[in-house]
């Protein structure tokens, strides 16, 4: 076969650049480039109040690795995203990460094999027992009781390895979330609207205390 406009056979369809099958090596480090690039999936918050359509994701636990059920879930929610603003919809799509909480306590002390005692002092430069734990750190006998400020910065240390994690795998899957809107819910922000609603909670009389049954962790 040959083109009509220059009377040479057409490149593509030479045998010696013709592959044996089709590779797909690259293509997720390709498009997930030019989409950042071009904003495809970016959120314009000039939108009008009726054109966007806000899917509120429920925030991954920061506590190890993703597995296929998470994939699984939120490849649900991207097709329900990608068929809105095929449909002429502003679609406010952000991640987060749920970096708050005991999922994330428990994480710390197996990996770093480290305990939190408020009562304890903060120690300057602690470098904690393990890394990535062997086992032991499993063991509430095996795990070095630090103070309260050096917990919370081995969980902020941790949760940020682990969000960098989380991310790569989300942007090798292409699934098509604002990166621009990534929040925390341990964030300075998230925690202020926390504390104001609870502060509002209070005010109105919706807040108080009581004897009733409860969920009861012996570890902790």
């Amino acid at each position: 076969m040959t083109s009509a406009r220059n009377n040479k056979p057409f490149d593509y369809l030479a045998p010696a650049i013709t592959p044996d099958k089709v590779g797909v090596e690259g293509l997720e480090a390709k498009w997930g480039s030019l989409w950042e690039q071009d904003g495809t999936f970016a959120f314009d918050r000039t939108a009008s109040k009726a054109s966007v359509y806000s899917i509120d994701t429920p925030p991954p636990t920061v506590s190890g690795s993703l597995h296929v059920g998470h994939v699984f879930s939120y490849t649900h929610t991207d097709v329900i995203a990608r068929f809105k603003r095929a449909t002429g919809h502003e679609v406010f799509y952000p991640m987060g990460w749920d970096d708050n909480g005991l999922p994330t306590e428990r994480r710390v002390q197996n990996y770093f094999g480290v305990r939190c005692d408020p009562t304890l002092p903060y120690i300057e430069g602690f470098v904690p027992p393990f890394e990535g734990g062997d086992g032991k750190s499993t063991k509430a006998a095996d795990q070095v009781p630090i103070g309260r400020k050096n917990f919370i910065e081995l969980c902020e240390r941790l949760t940020a390895e682990d969000e960098k994690q989380f991310e790569a795998l989300w942007r090798q899957l292409g699934i098509s979330v604002d990166w621009a809107q990534t929040y925390q819910t341990i964030s300075p922000t998230a925690q202020a609207v926390s504390q104001k609603a609870f502060l509002e909670n209070l005010r109105r009389g919706e807040a108080y205390q009581s004897m009733a049954p409860t969920l009861w962790d012996v570890t902790f």
